[in-house]
């Protein structure tokens, strides 16, 4: 259990929460929510104790153990993936090392002897026996396969590093687990082995993350950080957010029928307080409008601020978008991502494409994009297709060295001034924000400023590469309801199963260098044919 008594966080003038008063018990795993800036991050950090608080104090069960996701990619750079892991239990890292050390030595001393029995039952005590056995097993289902396990970790670029980091923290299975964005680079299916880890957790877990299918399908509680509060909700994301609407419906109306009685009160006070006959009468009224003040709700603006998007289209689209004929892909000779790939993409269709991380599903939209050319094949765009592309890295589009305002105008020099800060604006930009260098703008405002730049493009076949990745759940919302309404084509890359599943009118998945291509709902294609289809796939393959 965790004890929160009066925390108070700021920095400087600026105050994240005050007094807030929790009790976390194990066996709860609590999603940890709140827009962009709220301070959610802040409390793991302090839960963990890279933070310090400027009040309060915090209490744990004694004799507990914490883990925390690390972020730092380079800190095991000179270690082997599986050291890497088994280093997640620091005590059994020592343990083991001095036990090889030892029976290194060709001959032991005495006191060394004793020492190495010692560490003999300790080892045993602490499943140093399985512990590479459940390392693996950690490894493999994150997506890392056993013949990688002893290569160095500098061999994985960042997001395979941060899978390792992952199993690193589970393998220590701490008492406290702690989890910021762990579905950051995680593909659909690890995620869903993640879900089923986490669920079956038997300590205590407090998670961040944007993925709003994996907080309702691993979370007991909600943590809601607003209002420069924290309050602890029973139930998961979805439940949470019901019941936050149905109250603020419940205050609104309440607001609404004593403002209705106020007017009637205030209308007979002005006409009758001079009348000496009804002057008792207008008295009572006026003691009923002062307890109706008293009664009425505070309704307090939120700290969640949605952006506005707006996707027109300038151009109409023909019926054909986009034909991939007989397309081979790969970066070496003995290494194709895929070949003979036949697909054709018509106007309307909202075409998710999905896989394990490493089959070429970013690689597939460069091709679109004519960033990068095929081993052989064609693509073949409609005459009457405008495509715009919002990449998984934004700094591939950013100029670091331009303002928002004149990055985002050069899309749209015919516009005036205020058209371009309208449409920043509708993104969150606002005030000296707007003149900000995109190379000092946070995650977020990257990916809300290529939104901006959709809007400003107005084309009619949008390609999107992980675009929630940095966005919060206000905004990945706002973004998802536009998405929706938008009358051109989608080609999208995505492991948020919200976002997909609202979305996609077809699904494209790559297993294997082969392609299984599904004209119908996300939810119907894992919903049971899938597995029908990978079973076709794979007798063709023989």
């Amino acid at each position: 259990m965790i004890i929160i008594n009066e925390l108070s966080m700021q920095f400087g003038d600026r105050v994240l929460y005050s007094n807030v008063n929790l009790k976390l018990k194990g066996g709860n795993r609590y999603g940890l929510i709140g827009g962009n800036g709220s301070g959610k991050t802040t409390l793991i950090k302090i839960l963990q104790g890279e933070e310090t608080q400027t009040d309060g104090d915090i209490e744990f069960e004694p004799n507990r153990t914490r883990g925390y996701l690390r972020q730092d990619h380079n800190a095991f750079d000179g270690f082997t993936i599986m050291e890497t892991v088994l280093q997640g239990h620091p005590r059994f890292w020592e343990v083991m090392k001095q036990r090889e050390a030892l029976y290194a030595k060709t001959e032991m001393t005495e006191e060394e002897g004793h020492l190495v029995a010692d560490l003999e039952m300790e080892f045993a005590d602490l499943d140093g026996y399985m512990a590479e056995a459940r390392a693996g097993e950690l490894l493999e289902g994150l997506g890392i396969t056993t013949d990688q396990h002893n290569d160095p970790l500098t061999n994985l670029v960042g997001g395979w590093k941060l899978r390792v980091l992952l199993a690193q923290v589970l393998f220590a299975r701490p008492d406290v687990l702690m989890l910021d964005e762990p579905t950051n680079h995680l593909d659909i299916h690890t995620i869903s082995w993640l879900e089923k880890i986490l669920k079956q957790y038997e300590g205590l877990v407090v998670v961040i993350s944007h993925d709003r299918h994996f907080l309702d399908n691993v979370c007991t509680h909600i943590l809601d950080v607003d209002y420069k509060e924290i309050n602890q909700f029973t139930g998961n994301y979805s439940q949470w957010e019901t019941a936050v609407r149905q109250a603020r419906e419940r205050a609104q109306a309440h607001n609404d029928r004593m403002q209705k009685k106020k007017e009637e009160l205030q209308d007979f006070v002005a006409r009758f307080s001079a009348n000496a006959s009804k002057a008792s009468q207008a008295s009572s009224r006026q003691k009923q409008l002062e307890k109706i003040k008293e009664d009425m709700v505070e309704l307090r603006p939120s700290s969640r601020v949605a952006p506005r998007p707006v996707l027109k289209i300038e151009k109409p689209c023909g019926r054909q978008v986009v034909g991939l004929k007989d397309l081979k892909m790969g970066f070496e000779a003995d290494k194709v991502l895929y070949s003979n790939l036949n697909i054709d993409i018509v106007n309307g269709e909202k075409v998710a494409i999905i896989g394990v991380n490493g089959v070429g599903k970013t690689t597939l939209l460069k091709l679109l994009m004519d960033q990068i050319q095929p081993v052989s094949g064609a693509i073949t765009w409609g005459q009457s297709a405008i495509k715009s592309y919002f990449p998984q890295d934004p700094f591939e589009l950013l100029d670091p060295e331009m303002t928002a305002f004149d990055w985002l105008y050069q899309f749209r020099p015919t516009w005036g001034q205020q058209d371009i800060r309208a449409l920043l604006g509708r993104m969150l930009f606002s005030g000296d924000a707007q003149m900000k260098l995109t190379k000092v703008l946070s995650g977020g405002e990257k990916a809300r400023l290529l939104f901006a730049m959709l809007m400003a493009q107005q084309p009619n076949t949008i390609i999107l590469d992980e675009p929630t990745n940095h966005l919060d759940l206000e905004a990945i919302a706002a973004l998802n309801e536009e998405l929706k309404d938008y009358e051109g084509s989608l080609i999208f890359v995505s492991h948020d199963r919200t976002f997909v599943s609202s979305l996609a009118t077809r699904v494209i998945e790559i297993i294997d260098g082969q392609v299984i291509d599904y004209r119908g709902p996300y939810e119907d294609y894992v919903g049971g044919t899938r597995d029908e289809m990978i079973g076709r796939l794979k007798g063709k393959k023989k």
